[in-house]
């Protein structure tokens, strides 16, 4: 039998049980922080290095290569994609080119990408951005193109320092904001994440959608469009799927991805795009090239019964079989996240009475008894989420609502019991 041997750069644990399942053999290379020593049992060897360091990161996947001769690479992780592509690249193993896992990461490159294809249908999807650097930067962009816009990171993730501004009066405010981020040294997965550059983009006004894909040799099939629960600022409350859309809308955004990934150079794996279907039509905020993040996957797997994690690293040796058009959904699933008042956590009440019940696929609690609660700042910031199931969209959405208002914790400095439910909210960029 044909040995398939894959080089996985940093990610989860159960993406490396799934692998080794599937009777792949493969190295790891890995962050000294994210290492978990299940991860030597299962793979051929660990390398232990920051893997966005290209000049510890080449000599080692070098020698790896040669060691134990891998043919593929694979990263679901996002600060491991654009070092997988670079590593494809150097070694010409054919997986995703690092030119378009950059533009993926990079918001700019994908704005100044789009506004620059000879197809009209391609820019349409897009909107005006520039590179800003200060507040005269700010207030120029928004006598150009108007307010209100949005001002983010080009390549940070959690929908972190993603404000909008709606006159040239907040431009100071919002700049001042930049200059407190970037000062920052508590930021989560600050080993991979630097902020530095921002870019203003035109706002896009209409509801907001994630649609998650997987393209087979150029063949892009959407599995699933999510709706977006976006209270009223940009950290995100919650998602559910399959999305509640007029058939016509659906198809719409469908054919608007297809078109997106086509124009950004993608042509296998997964892919989770964000978009609004603006007044005009699908207009996109962002795309990755991994499978999307806030365990959609699971709500994917458990609605469609479709493991993404496991085609990832399946689809590099042809172990699953290409789609030819879209899955159908066996019921919905939904997701609401979990927030806290800041203060100090004493007690997580309601998550085992909420787990045992039959609809429940999950309740997750990222804190313990004595951690600290901060304000809610991007979405790393959220304390846990509660995953159901229901026949249809509606009924899964409104499980997953209830169940966070029985899910409650108990943080000094609050009155009583403060209910985990989502108090802070999320339009979209």
């Amino acid at each position: 039998m044909t040995e398939h041997k894959l080089l996985v750069v940093g990610g989860r644990i159960q993406t490396l049980r799934k692998a080794a399942a599937l009777g792949i053999r493969f190295v790891l290379i890995q962050h000294k922080d994210q290492f978990v020593p299940e991860a030597a049992r299962l793979a051929e060897a660990v390398l232990i290095a920051d893997y966005t360091d290209w000049d510890v990161t080449r000599p080692l996947v070098e020698a790896a290569q040669q060691a134990y001769g891998f043919t593929r690479v694979a990263s679901i992780t996002e600060p491991g994609l654009v070092p997988a592509g670079r590593i494809s690249d150097h070694l010409g193993l054919g997986n995703t080119s690092e030119e378009v896992a950059e533009l993926l990461r990079d918001k700019h490159a994908m704005r100044r990408h789009l506004a620059a294809s000879p197809s009209a249908e391609v820019r349409a999807l897009s909107v005006a951005a520039a590179e800003v650097d200060g507040v005269e930067a700010l207030t120029a962009f928004g006598a150009e193109h108007g307010y209100p816009f949005v001002l983010k990171p080009t390549d940070a993730t959690a929908s972190l320092g993603v404000v909008r501004v709606d006159g040239p009066e907040q431009a100071a405010v919002a700049w001042a904001g930049v200059e407190a981020l970037r000062a920052r040294t508590d930021l989560q997965w600050g080993a991979f994440f630097t902020i530095g550059r921002f870019i203003a983009e035109q706002y896009i006004p209409g509801p907001e959608y994630s649609v998650e894909s997987f393209s087979f040799a150029g063949r892009h099939i959407v599995l699933a469009v999510t709706e977006k629960l976006t209270g009223g600022g940009f950290i995100e409350l919650g998602h559910a799927l399959p999305a509640r859309l007029d058939p016509v809308d659906e198809r719409s955004i469908e054919e608007a991805v297809s078109r997106f990934l086509d124009a950004m150079g993608l042509t296998d794996g997964a892919a989770h795009t964000e978009l609004r279907l603006s007044p005009t039509g699908p207009q996109i905020i962002e795309s990755h090239n991994r499978m999307g993040g806030d365990r959609i996957f699971d709500l994917l797997n458990s609605a469609y019964g479709i493991d993404l994690e496991e085609w990832i690293v399946a689809w590099q040796f042809g172990l699953i079989p290409a789609l030819t058009e879209r899955p159908a959904p066996r019921h919905a699933a939904a997701t609401r996240f979990l927030s806290a008042e800041p203060g100090t956590v004493v007690e997580i009440q309601g998550a085992d009475e909420a787990l045992a019940l039959a609809d429940v696929i999950d309740v997750e609690t990222t804190v313990r008894p004595g951690d600290t609660v901060g304000e809610l700042r991007g979405n790393w910031d959220r304390v846990g989420q509660v995953l159901v199931t229901g026949t249809d969209t509606e009924a899964a959405v409104a499980t997953a609502e209830r169940l966070t208002e029985k899910v409650t914790v108990v943080t000094t400095g609050a009155p009583g019991t403060t209910p985990l439910h989502a108090s802070h909210g999320k339009t979209a960029s």
